[in-house]
């Protein structure tokens, strides 16, 4: 069976990168779009689509933010032990990106492409680690929007 990041490769995302693990902890490679603004990205595991978000900042530093997340910030916080715990098991750990373009434009004015897939993505998709899930369900975090906008 094919995993659901076929449907996310149909509407042009790409594989930008992927976790490691090391002695320090995770670490992540970007081999595109590292300086890309606005975009949707996912983290997919064995072709599964595990977390969708969006960032305006550039993915690089997004991606530092789960690497090296706040106290406060606990999509991070979440993201980084589910990321570290597979690496663990010897799964690979993939960074997909959507960059916008900057051609979508309504009435004159620019569609931030991201913003404007990611909860229908997430919708149809239903990655596990965006919450909504049992695992999730029990715990008292904040709502499971992406922290691009909180300082990193």
């Amino acid at each position: 069976m094919e995993g659901n990041v076929e449907r996310l490769k149909a509407i042009g995302f790409k594989l930008a990168g992927r976790w490691s693990r090391g002695e320090l902890g995770i670490a992540f490679e970007l081999f595109d779009c590292a300086t890309a603004r606005n975009v949707l990205y996912a983290f997919v595991t064995d072709g599964q689509v595990m977390y969708v978000g969006k960032t305006v900042q550039p993915l690089r530093t997004r991606m530092a933010g789960y690497k090296n997340p706040g106290p406060t910030q606990s999509t991070n916080i979440r993201n980084k032990k589910t990321i570290d715990e597979r690496l663990a098991r010897g799964q690979q750990v993939e960074i997909f990106v959507l960059p916008d373009n900057g051609l979508l434009h309504y009435g004159g004015f620019h569609v931030n492409l991201a913003a404007g897939l990611e909860d229908s993505v997430v919708r149809e998709l239903s990655p596990p680690w965006n919450g909504g899930q049992k695992e999730a369900a029990n715990e008292t975090l904040q709502p499971v929007a992406d922290e691009s906008s909180s300082p990193e």
